[in-house]
C-alpha cells in the first residue's frame, strides 16, 4: 500500500488509536488512585530503534510520549516473542527519569521479525527508599530514591521472571497496589501488540514499515514550518526554582534560545551546576532529551495545533547540557525532583520564547506542582499510601482570553481525584478543595486562579509528602503588562496558635485532627489590567475570583453592592497611565529583589567558575559564593574584579577545587 497523504493520515490515526486502546486498558484495570485517577503515565507505539511514533491522545500525561527508548533497548540481549522488559533505573539509558517512573516495553513480531515495540511507564506511588513516596528534594543520592530496577526481562517468552518480581515486591511499602499496577501494564502492552498486529496486516509488512518514517518525516516537516514563522534570532531567559534543596539559595535555569531558518537550540550553559539534592535531571547529556525539550514541544503544539507529536517532531531541535550541571547531572545524584526543575526548564523555554512571538504565547503557567501523597494507617492498622492528587494553579493568561482556571500549562495534564475517592481509600476528611481567590496575575485577560486543599488527618503516625513544592517564592510571571501570580503556600494547622508556614517544607509528620491547607500558585497576567474588560472584572468579583478591593486596586474598577461604579471608575482609569514599563515581563517583587545583587553578569560569572570546579565541589563553591556576595555592600566596584576575588579566596582556602582564576 502506497503510505502517502491520506493513507498516511489513516495510519497515524490507527496507531494512535492502538497507544488509546493502551492507556485506556491502564485506566480501567490499575490499583493506585495516582494511575487510575491522575492519570501519571505513558503508552507509546515505538520504532524498532526505540524511537516513538505514536502515543496515547486520550489518556495519560503527554510530557514523556517522545522519551528515546533506543539505549534500553540495546541493554537486552535478544528479543523473542512473549518478551517483556522493565527498568526504572535513572542511569540505564537515562530512559525513566526517577525511580517511581517504572518502564516496561514489548517487541511486536510478524512473520518472526521485529516490527515495532510497544511501551511505557506508570507512576508508581511508592517504589521504597528513605520516605514515604520515595521522593524528597532533601535525599542526595539516588540508593535513598527506592528499588532500582535494570534493563531486564521481566517476562521471558511469556513466563514472568519469579526472581525479580519477588525483589520488587519485597522492596515497596504497598506491593499488592504496585503489582496490580505492573499487571496494567502488562495487558496494555498485551493490548498494544494485539493492535500493531492488526495495522500490520491491513496495510502490509513493507507498508508499515514505509509509513513509520513517513510519520517520523511528517512530524518534523510540521515542525521546521512551525519554526519558520518565529523570527531568528538568539534569546536569552532565565527562571528560578525558590531552592535548590541544600539551603536557602535558589536553583536556576538559564536558556539561550537560537532559531535558525526551521530549527533551534537550547543552549542550556549557565544552568546551576549539579545539586546535593533531588533536583538534578537525568538526562545523560542527549540533545534530544525530552524532559529539556518538553516546552519546546508545547510552544510548538501552540503555534501549530496539528502537530503530530512524535520523535520527528525533535529532529528539529537540538539541546547543549552541560556536563555535571542540573540539566545532565552524574550517577550517584538524587533525581527524584527532576519532575520540578523540568517545569523550571519549560517556564524558561516558554520565556525565551515569547520574546520572539509575544502575540502568540502566555504568560507564565503557575507550576510549582505540588504532587500530595499521604502515607498512614485505617483502622485495623493496615497501611494505607496513596496519592490525593495534584495542587497547582491555572494556565498564564493569553493574548486573547484568560488562562485556565485550577490546573493549567505543564500540569493541564494531570486530573484531579474525587473528594469521594480520595475519602474511600485514605483515613482522612477534606474541609475544602477548589480555586482559591486573589491568586490570579491581573491583566487584560488575568492567569487562571490556584488551588487550595485542605483536609483532616484521621491517623496517628501520618506523613504528608508533598513533592516538588515550588513557587513559594520567585512567582509566576506576568507578561505584556500583566501582573504576576500569586505565591503558594502550604500550612499546617491554619488559623489555631499551632499554625505553621511549611514554606518549601516536602515530608510533614501529623497526628489525629493535625490539618493541611495546601494553596497553588496563580499564574501571570497577559496585558494591561487597566484596559481589562469592567464586565469580566464585575463578573470575577461576583464569581469570588477576585475581590472588590483587588478589583480596584488592580484593574481599577470600583464594584459597590455588587453593581459596577461608573463614574468612580471612570475616574480610577483615567487618572493612571496606561502601563508604560519598558520590561515585558513582571517577575514580582522577590525576583526583581534577587536580580539586583545577582546580576545577569555576575551569575554569568559564577557559572563560568562552577563550570571549571570539580562536580563535587559545585554546590560547595555555589553556597560559599553566594554567601561572600550577600556580605557585600553597595560599593562594589568592578563586578568582575568583585567576583574574580571571590574566586581566588575560595581557591586560597580550599586548594581541592583546583579551579582556574576568572
Amino acid at each position: 500500500m502506497d503510505i502517502t497523504g491520506h493513507n498516511l493520515q489513516i495510519l497515524i490515526n490507527h496507531c494512535v488509536a492502538a497507544a488509546d486502546a493502551m492507556a485506556y486498558t491502564i485506566v480501567r484495570t490499575a490499583h493506585s488512585t495516582f494511575v487510575k485517577e491522575t492519570e501519571d503515565f505513558t503508552c507509546t507505539i515505538l520504532d524498532v530503534n526505540g524511537q516513538a511514533i505514536a502515543s496515547s491522545h486520550a489518556f495519560g500525561a503527554p510530557w514523556v510520549n517522545c522519551i528515546d527508548y533506543g539505549p534500553v533497548l540495546k541493554m537486552i540481549d535478544d528479543y523473542e516473542p512473549g518478551d517483556i522488559c522493565i527498568t526504572n533505573d535513572p542511569y540505564s539509558g537515562n530512559v525513566s527519569t526517577h525511580t517511581p517512573d517504572v518502564h516496561i516495553w514489548k517487541p511486536v513480531f510478524y512473520d518472526g521479525e521485529i516490527v515495532c515495540f510497544v511501551g511505557g511507564h506508570i507512576h508508581n506511588t511508592d517504589v521504597g527508599g528513605a520516605v514515604p513516596a520515595s521522593l524528597s528534594k532533601a535525599l542526595n543520592e539516588v540508593v535513598q530514591e527506592g528499588l532500582r530496577i535494570p534493563p531486564v526481562k521481566i517476562i521471558k517468552k511469556g513466563k514472568i521472571n519469579e526472581e525479580v518480581a519477588s525483589i520488587m515486591r519485597l522492596n515497596v511499602r504497598v506491593p499488592d497496589q504496585n503489582w496490580g499496577d505492573f499487571n496494567a501494564q502488562i495487558a496494555s502492552v498485551n493490548i498494544g501488540e494485539r493492535k500493531i498486529v492488526e495495522i500490520v496486516e491491513r496495510f502490509g509488512l513493507e507498508g508499515f514499515r514505509e509509513g513509520i518514517e513517513a510519520m517520523l518525516d511528517y512530524a518534523h516537516r510540521q515542525a521546521q514550518n512551525a519554526i519558520r514563522t518565529i523570527p531568528n534570532g538568539e534569546y536569552f531567559f532565565a527562571d528560578y526554582a525558590d531552592d535548590d534543596g541544600c539551603g536557602t539559595n535558589p536553583c536556576r535555569i538559564a536558556l539561550t534560545l537560537r532559531v535558525f531558518d526551521d530549527s533551534v537550540e537550547l543552549d542550556y550553559s549557565g544552568s546551576d551546576p549539579q545539586l546535593s539534592s533531588s533536583l538534578n535531571m537525568p538526562t545523560g547529556g542527549h540533545e534530544r532529551h525530552c524532559l529539556v525539550l518538553i516546552g519546546l514541544m508545547y510552544v510548538l503544539t501552540a503555534i501549530d495545533p496539528a502537530i503530530i507529536p512524535n520523535a520527528g517532531t525533535l529532529r528539529a531541535a537540538r539541546a547543549i547540557l552541560p556536563k555535571g550541571s542540573v540539566v545532565n547531572c552524574e550517577a550517584p545524584a538524587a533525581v527524584g525532583m527532576r519532575s520540578l526543575t523540568c517545569v523550571v526548564t519549560q517556564s524558561a523555554t516558554f520565556g525565551a520564547f515569547a520574546q520572539a512571538i509575544p502575540d502568540r504565547l502566555p504568560a507564565s503557567a503557575a507550576g510549582g506542582i505540588a504532587i500530595v501523597n499521604v502515607k498512614t494507617f485505617d483502622r485495623d492498622g493496615k497501611p494505607v499510601m496513596a496519592s490525593i492528587g495534584p495542587v497547582s494553579g491555572g494556565g498564564g493568561g493569553t493574548p486573547t482570553e484568560d488562562g485556565a482556571e485550577g490546573l493549567g500549562g505543564a500540569a493541564g495534564f494531570l486530573r484531579n481525584t474525587p473528594v469521594e475517592v480520595n475519602e474511600l481509600e485514605v483515613p482522612i476528611r477534606f474541609l475544602r478543595y477548589g480555586l482559591w481567590g486573589d491568586t490570579a496575575g491581573a491583566g487584560r485577560f488575568r492567569g487562571g486562579l490556584a488551588i487550595v486543599m485542605e483536609f483532616e488527618v484521621s491517623s496517628p503516625s501520618t506523613r504528608i509528602t508533598a513533592r516538588n513544592r515550588d513557587r513559594t517564592v520567585f512567582a509566576p510571571w506576568g507578561a505584556a503588562g500583566g501582573q504576576a501570580g500569586a505565591t503558594a503556600t502550604i500550612i499546617k494547622n491554619p488559623g489555631t496558635p499551632q499554625e505553621f508556614n511549611l514554606g518549601t517544607l516536602d515530608v510533614i509528620e501529623c497526628g489525629p485532627g493535625d490539618v493541611i491547607r495546601a494553596i497553588g500558585s496563580g499564574a501571570g497576567g497577559y496585558g494591561d489590567p487597566f484596559t481589562r474588560d469592567t464586565e469580566l472584572v464585575l463578573r470575577d468579583v461576583q464569581q469570588g475570583f477576585v475581590s472588590s478591593e483587588r478589583a480596584e486596586s488592580d484593574y481599577g474598577v470600583v464594584v459597590a453592592n455588587g453593581e459596577i461604579d461608573v463614574v468612580a471608575t471612570e475616574k480610577l482609569r483615567e487618572g493612571r497611565a496606561s502601563a508604560s514599563s519598558e520590561d515585558f515581563f513582571d517577575f514580582g517583587t522577590h525576583r526583581n529583589d534577587f536580580e539586583r545583587t545577582w546580576t545577569r553578569e555576575r551569575y554569568s560569572l559564577l557559572s563560568e567558575f562552577l563550570t571549571e570546579t570539580p562536580v563535587i565541589w559545585r554546590q560547595f563553591a555555589k553556597d560559599q559564593m553566594f554567601a561572600a556576595v550577600a556580605t557585600m555592600d553597595g560599593n562594589e566596584g568592578n563586578v568582575v574584579e568583585q567576583m574574580r576575588g571571590l574566586g581566588n579566596d575560595l581557591t586560597d582556602r580550599y586548594p581541592a577545587i583546583r579551579t582556574e582564576q576568572l
